[in-house]
């Protein structure tokens, strides 16, 4: 993660924002009189907001367990052509 101060940030707001947005990266802005804060997309922060609540909720870590379990196993479903043509939207 790119840190920059926050004057530099601050003089440079556009080009640093357009960055950490295009190229889907957080920035650390240093303050000198206090504690660093991270800028980053909206869309970005929203992933991490659901990873960080999948990752807390148990019952879903355990779903995701028992899913990859069965896929390494060749034991889950396996949707028809119609299903499959019908989520694709084919």
């Amino acid at each position: 993660m790119e840190t920059v101060s926050v004057n530099k940030f601050r003089d440079n707001l556009k080009k640093l924002v357009e960055q950490s947005v295009s190229r889907h990266e957080p920035i650390r802005i240093s303050r000198r009189s206090g504690q660093d804060f991270v800028v980053m997309s909206a869309e970005d922060w929203e992933r991490e907001q659901e990873t960080l609540y999948v990752l807390q909720n148990s019952s879903l870590m355990r779903q995701l367990a028992e899913s990859a379990k069965t896929h390494a196993q060749r034991k889950g479903y396996t949707p028809t052509k119609e299903q499959m043509d019908e989520i694709t939207g084919i």
